[in-house]
């Protein structure tokens, strides 16, 4: 077989060796949910980043890459986010501590404990509360898709 019939073929995950300017896609909701799994497992790149005010949460921004945004949240004791939706795609882990989930939807509101470990993806019209409900510090490690300039 000639191998010089099917050169597109033989480049494969390189640059188009027709000099076209091709579109890079926005990661998948699985590709966000891999990448925080991926960092939560590697606590040595991130904890010494975290902060904790009694007063309310503290965001700190981790990294953003390939037009994704990396955040880790603390909750303290007692806190309420107050009802809320997300205007795009993000996945979050709660890596410690416990946060309680109530969601309001058309067939009514529903409550339930986040289990730590477990990617939860929001977005479009998912509306609910988080509440920290338990006596310690609750952390969530976050990834969304920049805006779009």
């Amino acid at each position: 077989m000639d191998l010089d019939l099917a050169p597109d073929l033989m480049m494969r995950g390189q640059d188009d060796p027709h000099g076209r300017d091709l579109r890079k896609r926005p990661p998948t909701v699985g590709q966000l949910a891999s990448r925080i799994r991926d960092l939560a497992a590697r606590p040595a790149q991130w904890w010494h980043r975290v902060g904790f005010d009694p007063a309310g949460p503290v965001r700190v921004p981790l990294d953003e890459v390939d037009g994704v945004r990396l955040w880790l949240t603390t909750w303290p004791p007692d806190h309420r986010t107050g009802v809320h939706d997300h205007s795009g795609t993000e996945v979050s882990i709660l890596l410690a501590g416990e946060l309680v989930e109530v969601s309001i939807a058309e067939e009514g509101v529903s409550e339930r404990p986040l289990r730590a470990n477990r990617v939860r993806v929001h977005g479009g019209t998912h509306t609910h509360e988080l509440t920290n409900a338990g006596p310690a510090f609750a952390i969530t490690l976050h990834a969304q898709l920049s805006p779009t300039p």
